[in-house]
């Protein structure tokens, strides 16, 4: 009997979980092995049950989707993690790969997408679509300059969007698990390795960029 291909999933959101866990229980080389609410209990599961294909929400609410990626590569360096996102591919896409991640697909897409995308990963290549194919050319060619926020770390980028969206010190500490001071400290390399001077440099530039559009904390 051919082996069916299990998965662990995690999604803050109950209807989200259930269409997963339907979606699998009807496609018949997958079964569940697990889900998980947040990311903190995906990690827990993982240590614990072995699975061949992870899947990741991007924004839950506690850590970093990013974070909690990359602490899944430490703990099961072979585990391909597949990451869905409500999120436009621009945004993540890169950052995700970078990171470890073996795909980025939005909730948007077909089904059938999330099928052949777990598939995919499950055999160990990275899933892209045409459009982040055309973005990874260009980045391994040269081709596209890399604007100011591309070259901000994960932390850097999770703060200055907290900050453009007009959040507290207080508030982006909380929700990142952090303490006030070091985001303040935070807050200035960001400026640097931007070239602003204020706040309201940073919303301007988020503004001009369509990233308030498709970002949340």
């Amino acid at each position: 009997m051919k082996m069916k291909i299990r998965i662990g999933f995690a999604d803050d959101h109950p209807l989200v979980r259930e269409g997963l866990r339907q979606l699998i229980a009807d496609t018949g080389d997958m079964q569940v092995a697990f889900e998980a609410a947040h990311g903190q209990e995906m990690v827990e599961k993982i240590k614990k049950i072995d699975i061949d294909v992870a899947i990741l929400d991007i924004s839950m609410p506690g850590r970093c989707g990013i974070d909690v990626l990359k602490e899944i590569k430490l703990i099961k360096p072979g585990l391909p993690v597949l990451v869905l996102s409500m999120h436009p591919k621009e945004v993540y896409a890169m950052r995700v790969l970078k990171s470890g991640g073996a795909g980025y697909i939005t909730k948007d897409h077909s089904t059938e997408l999330l099928v052949d995308a777990i598939r995919t990963v499950y055999r160990g290549k990275i899933f892209v679509s045409s459009k982040l194919e055309d973005m990874l050319a260009d980045e391994i060619t040269g081709a596209m300059d890399k604007l100011p926020h591309e070259n901000l770390t994960d932390r850097e980028f999770h703060i200055m969007m907290g900050i453009a969206m007009g959040f507290p010190i207080r508030k982006i500490a909380s929700e990142l698990v952090l303490n006030a001071r070091t985001v303040s400290t935070y807050r200035c390399k960001i400026m640097d390795k931007m070239g602003m001077k204020n706040n309201a440099d940073l919303v301007q530039y988020a503004r001009e960029h369509s990233l308030l559009k498709t970002y949340s904390m």
